[in-house]
């Protein structure tokens, strides 16, 4: 329990200062006067002054926050938040998101760092009686595409079969340097639980591990993980996925516990998910969110002035009160699985 706990405020920890340190970085940078960086919320734990900005460590592990001068208050500061130019102000706001994507880049370029090969998308053999070999798939194609959707590594792979609703897939594959389209079907087994699953009866190829194709694997992974957050997001709200499905940080806690109890590779794994994961949500343009207000940047940089200030107050207000009843909503899911299991 202790371990697991030093464990989960060592991730949220760093998704959370990665975050608000891009913001803080780029306030300073573009000469935005900064009034507090806080990491954590509720109580301070630890106060320090500098300059014209207090540091504090903060109680609670959820957030964090940067509190810049004329951001939400009126102030004749020039160089408050409020006066400074639309484009600085989007660096500021964006910051956040960008520095969580790369804190996903750099963990995962140690990751495959530490693997004894890379693992390619080029068929190198099959299975016996192999059904995928039987519709046209070959060795030595390497697959471009599923039920036409890029894969940039190989884990999309098993990630686009298994959205796959029926045992057929669409592939695209290059084969002698031409591509082609392939109807590909698989044989199915019965699961535990009683659902269907597919038989992946193939596999690929090794990738030599060079320094250019580590960086190469870790960008197209990070390009792969965020697309595959913002894919359960519209899995979600199509219906195609349960909501009860959704977690939040209490079930992470318990993600967390069964990977430090494999060791540190899997928690690597999870906290480049989530700083990626943070990263794609916040710019998701919903009210509250790093997104909604980039948004409202780019409506006043278009009107040449910003909306009134109580629009601007209601809209954020609206989405603040979504978001709370979002978390809580995940919670609660959260400590029901615990409950039954």
């Amino acid at each position: 329990m202790i371990i697991t706990i030093l464990v989960s405020i060592l991730v949220f920890g760093s998704v959370i200062f990665i975050h608000e340190l891009g913001h803080f970085a780029t306030a300073k940078f573009c000469g935005i006067k900064v009034n507090e960086f806080s990491i954590g919320m509720g109580p301070a734990l630890l106060r320090h002054q500098r300059g014209e900005t207090l540091y504090a460590l903060r109680l609670l592990p959820i957030g964090g926050y940067v509190s810049m001068e004329g951001e939400d208050e009126a102030s004749e500061d020039e160089r408050s938040f409020s006066k400074a130019k639309v484009w600085k102000r989007f660096l500021v706001v964006a910051a956040g998101a960008v520095m969580n994507m790369l804190l996903g880049f750099i963990v995962l370029v140690f990751l495959v760092s530490q693997q004894s090969a890379i693992t390619s998308r080029t068929v190198s053999q099959f299975a016996e009686n192999a059904a995928s070999q039987a519709s046209g798939l070959q060795i030595g194609d390497e697959i471009l595409a599923v039920n036409g959707r890029r894969c940039f590594v190989a884990d999309d792979l098993v990630y686009e079969l298994a959205r796959t609703q029926d045992a057929t897939a669409s592939m695209t594959v290059l084969r002698n340097g031409e591509k082609v389209e392939l109807e590909v079907q698989f044989d199915t087994q019965k699961l535990e639980d009683g659902s269907v699953g597919m038989i992946i009866d193939f596999k690929v190829l090794p990738i030599e591990k060079t320094p250019l194709n580590v960086v190469k694997e870790a960008a197209l992974w990070t390009c792969s993980l965020a697309r595959m957050i913002f894919l359960s997001l519209v899995d979600l709200v199509t219906g195609r996925v349960a909501t009860n499905n959704l977690t939040g940080p209490v079930g992470i806690v318990s993600v967390i516990s069964e990977a430090a109890s494999i060791g540190w590779e899997p928690i690597l794994l999870i906290l480049a998910v989530i700083t990626i994961n943070l990263g794609i949500f916040n710019l998701i343009p919903f009210p509250a969110l790093d997104g909604g207000k980039l948004v409202l940047l780019l409506v006043e940089g278009i009107r040449r002035k910003a909306l009134p200030e109580k629009y601007e107050i209601y809209i954020n207000l609206a989405g603040f009160a979504v978001l709370i009843g979002l978390m809580l909503f995940v919670t609660y899911n959260d400590i029901a699985r615990l409950i039954t299991g």
